[in-house]
Parts: C-alpha cells; structure tokens; sequence
C-alpha cells in the first residue's frame, strides 16, 4: 500500500507541476473482502481557483493508482481551460459487499444553483450525481450522467420548458415520494447505482446510492 500510495503522490506531483496548485490530496484504500475486494482511489485539489475531485476503483491497488493519474491528467487542463462537456463512459457500480441499511449520510447545505451550474459542479468534483436546489421550482433536483448525455430530475415540474447552455434532457416524471426504507428496497432490487427521491413528509430531495465500501449511502437535502 505505501510504495503504490508513494508513487501515486509522485506522479500526481509531477501532474500538477505546472498548475497552480493550492492544495492537493490524493488516496488509496482497499474496502471489502475476497471477490468483493475492491482498490478505491481519490485525489481532491484545488487547481486554478477551482475545486477538483477525481475518484476511480479497480480490483488493485496498481490499476487504480493508474486510472486515477489518467483521470488527473485530463482534468488538469480542464480546470485550467473551462468546462467541456465529459463523455458518457458507463457509471461504474460499486460492488462492496451488501449491508442490508443505509450506512452513511451525509447532511449538505444545499446550493441554490441553475442547472447549467450543478452539472459544472457535478463533472468538476467527479461525481455521478449531483443535489441541489433548483431556483426555478424552489425545490430540490439532480443532475446526472446518463448514455445519451447529462439528465435532470426535479421534484416538481417546472411550469414552462427551461433553457439551459448544457444540453440537458429533463425526465418526464418527477421523483417519487418514498421513505428511506421504501428506497433502499428500490434501490436494492434495480441495481442502479443511486436513486433520487422526495422525501414524503416534507418532500426534501434525497439521494440514496451504493458505497464503494460496501452498503448504501444517504445525501440529504436541509430540513
């Protein structure tokens, strides 16, 4: 672990050598056991002024050592140049063994941001999904990567067609209403990566999806 980890940093070094770098952390970890093995990296930075996040997993720590440096070495003239769309690459769908609950959750102050903003925030910290509060509705949303291009998903529709500089498709049908429970059973049986959903109570959106580490995880919107 430590002579990959030594080598990773060393090449994340000389990745950034010509950028202005403020601050630069980089990972590696192993989570689960036996076939459910898996090599988790990641490396947060802050180049140019912006926040960058890029995280990986493979089935060694070598594999994921590599594919992290090869991501970084993409995104470092992205933050530098501004934002491009990202290609569709298929959403990697964590296989850590199964924990029957929710195992971790996240509680963020939402940014009341337009969409165009929530996907450029989405790709720069390398996510797969991103939650926010969409001003148009006044209610929580996500957008996300799909095949066919970035999606979004609002809890209540928008009254009008929303123009947008990113292309994006929004879903016909809102989020459904379900409990945590009434989610985790969704989720576990789809195996989609994650599931947004409205909180039936107060109607906060929420995002349920599966941990590289093994179980579900929870981001939910303030109540």
């Amino acid at each position: 672990m430590s002579g990959e980890l030594a080598r990773l940093r060393a090449r994340v070094a000389r990745l950034t050598a010509d950028a202005p770098v403020v601050a630069v952390r980089a990972r590696l970890s192993v989570v689960g056991e036996g076939r459910q093995r898996t090599a988790v990296g990641q490396v947060n930075a802050e180049i140019g002024g912006r926040r960058v996040r890029v995280q990986v997993a493979a089935q060694q720590l070598r594999a994921a050592a590599d594919r992290l440096a090869s991501r970084l070495g993409e995104r470092v003239p992205q933050a530098l140049g501004g934002w491009s769309p990202r290609a569709w690459t298929g959403t990697q769908t964590p296989t850590g063994p199964v924990a029957p609950a929710i195992t971790r959750v996240k509680t963020p102050e939402l940014v009341w941001c337009d969409p165009d903003a929530a996907v450029m925030t989405m790709d720069a910290m390398d996510y797969d999904v991103h939650l926010f509060t969409d001003p148009e509705t006044e209610a929580d949303a996500v957008v996300y990567r799909g095949p066919f291009g970035y999606r979004l998903t609002r809890i209540l529709p928008a009254g009008r067609p929303v123009r947008t500089r990113i292309p994006l498709t929004e879903d016909a049908q809102p989020a459904p209403r379900l409990t945590d429970a009434q989610a985790l059973a969704r989720l576990r049986e789809s195996g989609l990566a994650h599931l947004f959903y409205a909180d039936p109570a107060e109607g906060y959106g929420r995002v349920l999806y599966r941990r590289y580490a093994g179980g579900f995880g929870l981001i939910a919107g303030a109540s």
